[in-house]
């Protein structure tokens, strides 16, 4: 069990949060979060982290002179550093390069250095765009579903496995994650570093400052609060495409017991997700948030589709349930409701933030 911990893009809605939630469960660790507050809002957590004796780097991950194997010396490292939107891709792929990629070298030469272990956050859009596209789906009233009969390996009514094919494009945003697990496995096997990879779903809850690009259900949420209008991009402006969401607070579970129990889970690459008990349309978020709310907004049909959307994503989590015990337990209604009351807490700062 490590006694100190380095979390990457500490300031952000995943570092905060995991920060928080392990220094509950555990005091005497020793956790530092390190990050370039380019997101904006995540100058918010630095207050929250102090509060909780978590000490605060400004630093960079693109600069391996920001990553100082001295002061930086830690049992275990904790990635959550990325640009994590797929329309970044299209609009500034230096930097998702430089972040996602020349920043896992810098993280992983810290590794080498340090004699770390590293829990690396990657993505479920190292899954081929093409590939998800090819899903055989049924059309129901509120939403897409996963129709029983399907020609691919790693997809069934439960979702996506870590068994689907990974040939194919899949975004920039994807493919620098997918190129980081191989990078790390090379580093693993070359350097004996400790290394879990987990393929994250769409991670929620408070503190998530939500972009239309990236934390939808943070955005869906705020944008009933604050009376701001929305769109229903692509796929017929029906609203009926599908994600499942993970509440932070079950991501906070897992990865603790991945920290308590680090040997038996080195080498392994997990899906962790929601699952279809906890997946939305965006129809159905609507519903919960006019529930939630008491609001109803405007909501524009867009037909067009932006470049890498896919009309569903169910992570199928079978494989980290199996071999952990974890299951998620916050469903999504709470998951919006668990939004929906930091922002009336947060009012006067979030309108900001989010518009």
């Amino acid at each position: 069990m490590p006694e100190s911990i380095l979390i990457l893009g500490g300031a952000g809605f995943i570092g905060s949060s995991l920060a928080i939630g392990l220094k509950k469960l555990h005091p005497q660790w020793k956790i530092i979060c390190l990050d370039n507050l380019r997101r904006r809002g995540s100058e918010l957590n630095l207050a929250r982290m102090k509060h909780f004796d978590i000490q605060f780097v400004y630093g960079d991950i693109r600069s391996s002179a920001d990553l100082d194997p001295v002061v930086l010396k830690v049992d275990c490292i904790v990635d959550c550093a990325a640009e994590p939107s797929v329309v970044a891709g299209f609009t500034s792929p230096k930097y998702v390069l430089q972040t996602n990629l020349l920043g896992t070298v810098n993280i992983l030469e810290l590794a080498r250095q340090t004699g770390a272990g590293l829990l690396f956050l990657s993505t479920s859009r190292v899954y081929p765009i093409a590939a998800l596209k090819s899903v055989k789906l049924l059309e129901l009233p509120s939403r897409f579903a996963i129709a029983p009969e399907q020609t691919l390996p790693g997809i069934s009514q439960l979702g996506i496995s870590e068994d689907f094919p990974l040939k194919g494009y899949r975004s920039l945003y994807g493919s620098t994650k997918l190129a980081s697990e191989l990078l790390i496995e090379e580093y693993r096997e070359a350097y004996n570093i400790p290394a879990i990879i987990n393929r994250c779903g769409l991670i929620t809850g408070a503190w998530q400052m939500g972009k239309v690009d990236q934390g939808v259900y943070g955005l869906w949420v705020a944008a009933h609060y604050f009376q701001k209008s929305l769109n229903y991009i692509g796929f017929g402006g029906s609203g009926k495409q599908v994600r499942d969401l993970l509440h932070v607070e079950d991501l906070v579970r897992l990865i603790n017991y991945q920290l308590e129990n680090f040997a038996e889970f080195d080498g392994e690459v997990f899906n962790v997700g929601g699952g279809f008990s906890n997946s939305l349309s965006l129809v159905e978020t609507t519903r919960l948030c006019q529930e939630i709310t008491g609001e109803c907004i405007e909501i524009n049909a867009l037909l067009e589709e932006r470049p890498g959307d896919i009309p569903i994503f169910i992570t199928d989590s079978s494989r980290v349930i199996e071999k952990t015990g974890w299951k998620p337990t916050i469903e999504p209604k709470a998951a919006l409701q668990d939004i929906y009351e930091w922002i009336f807490a947060n009012e006067s700062v979030l309108s900001s933030i989010f518009y």
